[in-house]
This record gives structure tokens, C-alpha cells and sequence, in this order.
């Protein structure tokens, strides 16, 4: 099979095109046939990192995918040869990730996808919209998962909503009930975020993007979903409600954050980080099941008109697909392992 690896960190160039032979699964495992691999900021910058040894002699990159169950390992139930899946964390304390014709995930991976939903969809979830669910449901007074009417009532703040993380947090927000409001720089990113389902948009370079935010929300946010809170501290300890929820997932904008620290202890918020490396199973495996509830309603489409432009790569350019990420692409960035899947924009 088809493999990109690599055994060296540093810049993309350290990728070569390989083949190598498939692994069978072992228990508790499957085997997929990979048909699309998704890239995230977090796959370039494990293959660009340097402070740290590499861990195995060779890796092949990507966390996200999507593809059909090809072999099914002792003690696995719920999945069979043939199903049609979507992959996250493939990578994860493993060196093969989805950047092949085939890998080996845990079962439990690998989730069974609902029918009539595609692979561009099925490869673009995965470590975008489960932090979308996580930041979701760490509120102080639930709700601890989604669905329908589970945040009814209540108004979300996503920073950055033309990101992939914000704009799955924004499907998933509005799925579950809330008035959701996005911040963006500008119209572009307005109009994507708008595609999403975002009910307000306001341009955080505004000198009066606060005030807009108290307009739209007089009793103040409950959720917030912070992309940047190097950035955004004071914004968002301004315009969130009491008892209310800022959850980053990032460190754009720095490495450290100052936070004001009247507004926030006054209101008793929950300042909450999240990783999903490290968040553990129950929330893992609470996120895979509602993202796939999500998927059988039909909420979170991909493509431009849906508020997420897709960028296409081949298996051979994985290198300038992991560029293109680093270097700020709109939207989602996607590697078409065999060629066969239609490309929607």
C-alpha cells in the first residue's frame, strides 16, 4: 500500500511516499481502507516539533479520515467488513495515522457512519468537531451532552467562527437550540460563518465589538468557544454571563493570556482548556456518539455553501496539503487517498 512517512521531524519536506505492507488488526482493532484523510493544525505541528523525540522509528501523519471497514479484529463488536466509517485520533500514542491506503485504529475509532453521508463530510469531523462538542458541554449547569434542545434558551459566543473548529461548533450550537453568535474579521469570513447558521456576526476588530455582543445578548453569553484567548481575555470577561463558560482549545495569539480577574471572579465563570489527547474516554466516546446523532439530522454539512470551503490535495502532495494548513487555508484541507471521492468546494 500506499504510505506517506516519516521518520525525522521538522518542516514538510521531511515526507516521502512509501510503500509498505498492511497490518492485520488485533483485538480490539479494525483495519479501514482509507478513502480520504483530514489535516489539522495539530498534524503539522507534531511532525514540525523539535523539543521532543519522535517516539517511533517511522510515523505516517494525520489524526482524521474517513473510509470502509476492510478487516475486523478478536472482540470487536458493532462494526463489520464492509461498514462505511469515519476516524478520529488515528495517530493518537500510535505511529500510523491516515495518510494511507490503510490503518489500523481502535474500534472504538471508528465510528459507523449514517447512510447518505459522505466522505468529505465523514473526514472533516473528527478532532474539529469534537472539540466543538467538548467546549459545548463544559458548562457548570450542563448540558453534559447534545441534541435537540439541549442548549435551548441559551446564547453561545464562537471566537473565530470561520475556522473549522468554530464552524462545527456553530452547527452543533445551533442544533442543539442556541442563539449562537460568531466573531470573524471580516465579510469573507462573515459569509461563511453566516452558511453555518450563525444568527449574529460581529467583526472582533471593531472598536465596539463588546458592545455589539451586549446588544445582541443584554443578560451576557453563557457559552463561549475561544480560539484565541491570548486575545479575547477581556472580551470575553465582559460579555459573558454569570455562571457562564469560556473554553479554549488553542494558543492563538500567544502563549499566555492575561485574565481580568474582577469580571471573571464576579461572575464565577469557568475558564475550562480542553485537548483531546488528554480528555479522556467518556468524553471521547460521549462526543462520537452525538456528532453522529448530528450526522443523521443532517447538521453538519461541508463545502463553501455550507460555511466550510473544502482545499483538496492527493496522497502524493500530503507535504503541501500540511503547507497549507500552516499557512492559514480557509476552511478544511483534504487528501483524496485513491482519487475516487467527488470534490465539493
Amino acid at each position: 500500500m500506499r504510505s506517506i512517512v516519516y521518520s525525522l521531524t521538522g518542516p514538510s519536506h521531511v515526507f516521502s511516499l512509501a510503500e509498505r505492507e498492511p497490518v492485520s488488526p488485533g483485538p480490539g482493532d479494525v483495519r479501514v481502507r482509507v478513502t480520504v484523510s483530514g489535516v489539522n493544525p495539530t498534524d503539522w505541528k507534531a511532525r514540525a516539533r523539535t523539543d521532543a523525540p519522535l517516539g517511533f522509528d517511522e510515523v505516517v501523519p494525520n489524526q482524521d479520515g474517513a473510509g470502509i471497514v476492510d478487516a475486523v479484529g478478536a472482540d470487536v463488536t458493532g462494526l463489520a467488513v464492509g461498514d462505511r466509517v469515519w476516524i478520529y485520533l488515528a495517530q493518537h500514542e500510535r505511529p500510523t495515522g491516515t495518510a494511507q491506503e490503510y490503518t489500523v485504529v481502535p474500534a472504538t475509532r471508528a465510528v459507523k457512519l449514517p447512510e447518505g453521508v459522505g466522505f468529505d463530510v465523514a473526514a472533516s469531523l473528527g478532532v474539529p468537531a469534537m472539540t466543538a462538542h467538548r467546549a459545548l458541554t463544559v458548562h457548570e449547569a450542563g448540558p453534559s451532552r447534545l441534541s435537540p434542545g439541549a442548549l435551548e434558551g441559551r446564547v453561545v459566543l464562537v471566537a473565530g467562527g470561520a475556522g473549522a473548529v468554530g464552524h462545527a461548533a456553530i452547527q452543533l450550537a445551533v442544533w442543539a437550540g442556541a442563539t449562537v453568535i460568531a466573531t470573524v474579521s471580516g465579510e469573507e469570513k462573515a459569509a461563511l460563518a453566516r452558511a453555518a447558521g450563525a444568527h449574529h456576526l460581529v467583526n472582533y476588530r471593531d472598536a465596539d465589538a463588546a458592545e455589539q455582543i451586549e446588544r445582541i445578548a443584554p443578560a451576557g453569553v453563557d457559552h463561549i468557544v475561544e480560539v484565541s484567548i491570548a486575545d479575547n481575555a477581556d472580551l470575553d470577561g465582559r460579555v459573558i454571563a454569570n455562571h457562564g463558560s469560556i473554553a479554549f482549545y488553542a494558543d492563538n495569539g500567544g502563549a499566555s493570556a492575561t485574565i481580568p480577574v474582577r469580571p471573571t471572579f464576579a461572575k464565577n465563570i469557568r475558564i475550562q482548556g480542553l485537548l483531546l489527547y488528554t480528555v479522556g474516554e467518556p468524553a471521547l466516546l460521549a462526543a462520537a456518539e452525538d456528532i453522529t446523532a448530528a450526522l443523521r439530522d443532517g447538521v453538519l454539512p461541508v463545502g463553501e455553501a455550507a460555511g466550510l470551503p473544502l482545499t483538496w490535495f492527493s496522497l502524493e502532495d500530503t507535504a503541501a496539503a500540511h503547507d497549507a494548513v500552516e499557512q492559514g487555508a480557509v476552511g478544511k484541507v483534504l487528501i483524496d487517498i485513491d482519487g475516487s471521492v467527488p470534490r465539493a468546494r
